[in-house]
């Protein structure tokens, strides 16, 4: 193989620019083959980033950057949130709730984007001959609802809206899986619940829908990391941020298609899938002073309920703006 001679000063010209950062730094230029990093996301059973993973299209990126990536699946916010406080995954995307709760308990976690609002997305459900009609009716019944899940504040507004204290209500915490088993045997009147769950139920089940979020909550999804990595990997997360938006623009025109990797990234059914991915809203955004303020009154709400330790200020859960 020949090249030019302007090929070889330009090749000498870059090696000699490389040799001279590694000799201010102090390195040998043996030094230069770092070992691979690792970025550790953490995903549940919807959103973009199962999407993404389903797609395949973060990995030849990062590669670039000699980076691997590691998935891991979490049945809710809240267990997600707790891995990446204790260094378990360094990236995830949860609900509203799961980062105040977090946040409350000390966790050292930054927002670095969000999805539009998607209040079609969760939902208090009811079996399908249950003789319960309005939210009024859940006045003294048993209620399953993830603790500290975007569900949990849904049914907080909820009850709000139908005049209920939260406290006239038996609330009963359980995850996804344990609430559905509850749901089914009739052990549990009503179930607050979000996608592809809440479609499941549907779908399989005959649940019927007391009340989706609509009018009540935004439910955005949030795009979270542990505060260490996002300061030293600003640009690992900006181009998993940059492959989310792809994703999301894809995703808007392509909805059998997202549908199909829902189906086999989640081994749900595929009309389940279908029918959450049809009520998603796509578009990743940067967290705005409005979505901050939103966050802040949902944190304010669950402190007035005792439901979290502390108080806590939104907005210092944000990476310092840089000079």
């Amino acid at each position: 193989m020949s090249y030019s001679n302007e090929h070889r000063a330009a090749r000498r010209h870059a090696l000699a620019i490389a040799g001279a950062t590694l000799l201010a730094a102090g390195l040998p230029s043996a030094a230069r083959a770092q070992p691979a990093r690792e970025l550790r996301i953490g995903f549940q059973k919807y959103g973009t980033l199962t999407i993404l993973k389903g797609r395949g299209t973060l990995e030849p990126r990062l590669r670039e950057k000699n980076v691997t990536v590691k998935w891991t699946e979490f049945p809710a916010g809240p267990v997600l949130l707790e891995g990446l406080n204790v260094g378990s995954i360094d990236f995830g995307t949860v609900g509203e709730a799961p980062p105040i709760f977090a946040q409350a308990a000390g966790a050292n976690l930054v927002y670095v984007g969000h999805e539009p609002p998607s209040p079609r997305t969760e939902a208090i459900v009811v079996p399908k001959g249950s003789t319960l009609r309005t939210l009024a009716d859940l006045r003294g019944r048993k209620v399953a609802v993830n603790k500290g899940a975007n569900a949990h504040y849904l049914l907080v507004k909820a009850l709000e809206k139908a005049g209920i204290a939260y406290k006239d209500v038996q609330v009963v915490f359980l995850a996804p899986a344990d609430a559905r088993a509850a749901f089914e045997r009739g052990a549990v009147d009503a179930w607050s619940i979000w996608d592809p769950f809440f479609a499941a139920a549907e779908k399989q089940l005959g649940a019927r829908v007391l009340a989706d979020g609509t009018g009540l909550v935004a439910n955005h999804q949030f795009y979270l990391a542990a505060r260490p990595y996002a300061e030293q990997q600003a640009d690992i997360v900006a181009i998993v941020l940059e492959e989310l938006a792809r994703v999301d623009e894809w995703g808007k025109s392509h909805l059998p298609e997202v549908a199909a990797i829902l189906a086999r990234q989640t081994g749900l059914d595929l009309p389940v899938v279908k029918l959450a991915a049809s009520r998603y809203s796509y578009g990743v955004t940067p967290l705005s002073p409005a979505v901050i303020a939103q966050q802040q009154a949902i944190a304010d709400t669950f402190t007035r309920l005792k439901l979290i330790p502390t108080s806590i200020v939104v907005k210092d859960a944000q990476l310092a703006s840089r000079p």
